[in-house]
């Protein structure tokens, strides 16, 4: 297993967002967002919330792929490897179950939890980054993208921002619990 560095888990922790690939049954790929991806003891885990697909396409092929971009920075990280379906009862499973639920309120359900050997992780980087001449630095794409995002840095974070479209009232939805 390659271990997650200072850089990428900052990323993580910035980007919020990740998204998950697997592969469906007809061998098309299936493509789930994610906002409960964590770096813990240098290893990947994300939350099965919401995410039946995802688990079921997981049994079948433990092959996954998680893409990572912070949208200010305009880079991020492509981790690949084989994912391991935590059950409740299990101390990982624990550990970022609890996270999500102190994260995200009680109310959460973490069906299961799931552990990923990274095999490979390569950087991905906007064109922002690779074909801008003359070279602008980090600060400088991270002020274009909070205009383009029209959003603006709050607190102690610049990364912190909130944008626009966060004040747009959206209702929850309701999941139904499984029977016990």
């Amino acid at each position: 297993m390659i271990e997650i560095n200072a850089d990428m888990e900052a990323i993580i922790k910035q980007a919020i967002l990740s998204f998950v690939a697997t592969v469906n049954e007809d061998g098309t790929p299936n493509l789930s967002p994610k906002a409960s991806l964590t770096v813990r003891n240098g290893a990947l885990y994300f939350a099965d919330i919401a995410s039946p697909t995802t688990i079921r396409n997981l049994r079948r092929n433990p092959a996954v792929e998680i893409n990572v971009i912070d949208i200010f920075q305009r880079r991020g990280y492509r981790f690949k490897g084989y994912a391991s379906i935590l059950p409740p009862g299990d101390d990982e499973y624990s550990m970022i179950a609890d996270w999500v639920r102190a994260t995200n309120g009680l109310e959460y359900p973490v069906d299961h939890v799931v552990r990923i050997e990274t095999t490979a992780i390569t950087p991905l980087l906007s064109p922002a980054h690779v074909f801008a001449e003359p070279a602008r630095s980090q600060d400088e794409i991270r002020k274009t993208y909070y205009r383009k995002y029209g959003v603006k840095p709050i607190g102690k974070q610049a990364r912190s921002a909130r944008p626009r479209s966060s004040l747009i009232s959206i209702p929850p939805v309701k999941r139904k619990r499984k029977a016990t």
